[in-house]
């Protein structure tokens, strides 16, 4: 079985890498002897703008680091040192000390199509131990499945042209940036300029040159000759550092038939596209790719290719990594039910005004019409028997790992079958499609009322 692919270093799995209210609560429950088994789920509220659908991803870290939080004595000490723990026992601190997380988990596997209210992750566990979780869990899911459906909407809308991850200098951090790249290669794009996140995920590293390397040379023709001579076998020139059509020109004549690319980072890219191929085609780097960038999104590759544009690839950057249009997730960890020694589940809801929730412990089938298209989900208790394809898995069972972790590769491939099998009004770039997600009788009837 493939172990977590340890996008981060586990560093005893940042104990402290979490909101504050999440140690006083678990500090809270453990004088008051609050110690149930408890269910939580995280979920969207809602889908994002211009959203039909989502691609799940972020649980390989997730499921790491439940594996390997762990409170060390640094930690420990400087939560004693802490006002709002300097009343608490010491059994607290011991227990703290002996953590590890032993209760199950259920996921949504990486990859797959979800809707909102849907739970990506069920966690049961001791209360503790489940409450402990939550921000980070949260954060994993947040950001890797807001890139993931980014990426996803980009690469549909370059219709089979390759997109490359551009976007490790506009990411909201060095972190940040490795984690998006892994959404965005889940979501499908091609390779990631990124190239710790390329050696730790086994994906295409690529680039080509900048702007300085033309600039550190008299002319463009003696940069163009010494980048091919270094770089024989990836000579793609960036050439509008001065002028992008004398650029090609340039690097056409200049390289010929050892040219394999060019690259727009500016500019219009439709008439500059064009004009490129003509020189290009008229001075012998017939087989060079013309490969875009500068600030390109979904709408922009679209209007171009449906306008024409010659164009072979795609670098994005800032609005892959950063889901420039719809920047943020409404992803949400919940308790959904508790359960006492030798007695059943108990539902339990919250009721706030545009924030209540499902109570209990969920499941979702998906169903599939007679072409193979999925036709509608369901969302109901764990416990029913229905038809349709069960989505969530079990991934962590006594605190252990018991299912295979996919590479990125194998989670790519599942993302594009599962878009690949949508409605097709799903997939539109603006607006959203209702697509059917319906609740089963059981569940509703099991919502307690406000006399229970």
């Amino acid at each position: 079985m493939r172990e977590p692919d340890g996008l981060f270093p586990s560093e005893a799995a940042l104990p402290l890498m979490t909101d504050l209210y999440e140690l006083t609560m678990a500090a809270g429950y453990f004088v008051a002897r609050r110690r149930p088994r408890a269910a939580f789920e995280a979920f969207v509220r809602v889908l994002p703008i211009n959203r039909s659908f989502l691609v799940a991803a972020g649980l390989e870290q997730a499921l790491q680091y439940i594996l390997d939080l762990r409170f060390n004595g640094q930690a420990i000490d400087w939560l004693r040192a802490q006002r709002a723990f300097a009343r608490l026992p010491g059994e607290f601190f011991e227990y703290l000390r002996g953590f590890r997380f032993g209760g199950d988990v259920w996921a949504i596997p990486e990859g797959t199509v979800v809707f909102a209210e849907e739970p990506l992750v069920r966690v049961e566990a001791d209360l503790i131990e489940a409450q402990l979780l939550e921000t980070y869990l949260l954060t994993c899911l947040n950001l890797q499945t807001l890139v993931a459906s980014k990426a996803t909407r980009i690469v549909t809308a370059a219709a089979g042209r390759p997109v490359v991850d551009f976007g490790a200098r506009r990411a909201h951090g060095p972190q940040a940036g490795l984690l998006a790249a892994r959404g965005a290669i889940i979501g499908g794009a091609a390779g990631t300029s990124n190239v710790e996140a390329a050696r730790r995920l086994g994906v295409p590293a690529v680039g080509t040159m900048a702007h300085s390397w033309v600039m550190a040379f008299a002319d463009e023709a003696g940069a163009f000759a010494a980048f091919c001579e270094v770089f024989p076998d990836q000579t793609v020139c960036l050439i509008d550092t001065y002028d992008t059509l004398r650029g090609a020109r340039t690097a056409a004549q200049t390289l010929g038939e050892r040219l394999q690319g060019v690259r727009l980072d500016s500019g219009n890219l439709l008439e500059l596209s064009r004009q490129v191929r003509r020189i290009l085609d008229a001075n012998g780097a017939a087989q060079a790719k013309i490969v875009a960038s500068s600030d390109l999104n979904e709408f922009a590759i679209r209007e171009l290719l449906a306008a024409g544009a010659p164009i072979d690839s795609f670098g994005v950057g800032t609005d892959m990594v950063t889901s420039r249009d719809a920047p943020a997730l409404s992803i949400v960890y919940k308790l959904v039910a508790t359960r006492e020694a030798d007695q059943g589940w108990r539902t339990v809801i919250k009721r706030s005004q545009d924030k209540a929730t499902w109570g209990g412990r969920k499941q979702v089938w998906r169903q599939y019409g007679t072409d193979g298209r999925a036709a509608r989900d369901v969302l109901g208790l764990a416990e029913e028997l229905r038809e349709g394809e069960p989505l969530l898995q079990q991934y962590i069972a006594g605190g252990r790992l018991i299912a295979e972790l996919p590479d990125v590769a194998r989670l790519a491939e599942r993302a594009r079958r599962q878009v690949g099998s949508l409605p097709e009004p799903t997939k539109e770039l603006r607006g959203t499609y209702a697509y059917p997600v319906q609740v089963s009788e059981a569940l509703r009837t099991a919502q307690p009322t406000l006399a229970e």
